[in-house]
């Protein structure tokens, strides 16, 4: 395993990291066994930091990480996520009482007494310009309930936003080869700064394994059902804002990228830790097998100039046309 520094801060996470999304919920059919199995599995290969939320299973996914890692709190950090649990438009639920309320809520849950990195879960872009929760936030730090914080966000203006914010440690962003613009002028201005980027949606809602047809189903409370076209949340959360049936036949145009690469997961993995601006990518899992899977993204080549540029070209000319949603 490779340790790349967050940003300015004094952690020191595994590249390849993991997130919890689909162990908690809204992904389609998940057994716990499996998923603490599979958990167990990734920090015996190295991974020391895992990224998660209270709206993951109403906090369940919270609450697996409390289990998996009990006994290695110093060993292992745990990014978590507030705020969607609320009416996220609302002033009032970024005050300190509130954000107070959502970060007791969640080191319960992971049975801590301090949260490694507590991030804004994507709030409207209007909260991030009038700034009062940043000094919450600032206050929560002080007061040693969390030891970094940042945002998550849905798009480049709002991490240059967040990036006037001096205490902001940590960005989350969807990055990966259908969502190119992020590596143009957040990724180096944040790294020039200081703050680490969290890479995540790095296969595409799965698009980017190369594992579905135009024919794939998914279950009725997998949000690649039911937030397809943005009813539920942010249409770029799902298929990175692709139509799903012109994503399968873009991935089908990638197939390419495997070669040399075992697949396209890994491959796809490896493009994206190509980037020195970033700090980890966060793949999300539901059993050992596809932790295995993704981890084995270390393993195999980068990728060349050419075929980067080749990436970009795809990118330019036969994907950027077609994403939805803000970017």
């Amino acid at each position: 395993m490779n340790y790349r520094k967050l940003g300015s801060s004094d952690l020191s996470v595994s590249e390849i990291s993991f997130g919890t999304w689909a162990i908690g919920g809204s992904w389609g059919t998940v057994n716990d066994k499996d998923s603490l199995y599979a958990l167990e599995q990734a920090m015996e290969a190295g991974v020391n930091f895992f990224d998660t939320a209270d709206v993951y299973g109403a906090g369940h996914s919270e609450e697996l990480l409390a289990q998996a890692t009990k006994g290695k709190e110093d060993q292992i950090h745990i990014a978590t996520k507030f705020c969607r649990s609320a009416d996220i438009h609302d002033p009032a639920v970024y005050s300190m009482d509130s954000v107070r309320a959502f970060c007791e809520a969640s080191l319960k849950r992971l049975q801590r007494e301090r949260i490694d990195l507590y991030q804004i879960h994507c709030p409207p872009i209007e909260i991030l310009r009038d700034g009062a929760v940043f000094e919450v936030l600032d206050k929560l730090k002080e007061e040693g309930k969390i030891r970094e914080y940042g945002v998550s966000v849905e798009s480049v203006q709002e991490g240059l936003l967040c990036l006037q914010y001096p205490n902001v440690r940590a960005l989350q962003v969807i990055y990966n080869l259908f969502r190119q613009k992020p590596a143009e002028e957040l990724f180096p201005k944040a790294h020039a700064q200081g703050v680490g980027i969290l890479v995540r949606l790095p296969l595409a809602s799965g698009l980017l394994t190369g594992k579905f047809t135009e024919q794939s189903a998914f279950e009725a409370e997998d949000h690649r059902n039911f937030n397809q076209n943005g009813e539920s949340f942010n249409v770029g959360e799902t298929f990175a804002g692709l139509p799903f049936n012109k994503g399968v036949e873009l991935s089908r145009s990638l197939g390419w990228i495997a070669e040399g690469r075992t697949n396209m997961t890994r491959a796809s993995l490896r493009w994206i830790l190509d980037n020195p601006n970033l700090t980890c990518v966060i793949p999300g899992f539901k059993n050992a097998a596809q932790v295995e899977d993704n981890l084995g993204a270390l393993a195999v080549s980068s990728f060349t100039d050419e075929e980067h540029a080749r990436l970009r070209k795809f990118y330019e000319d036969e994907v950027l046309e077609h994403i939805r949603g803000s970017y």
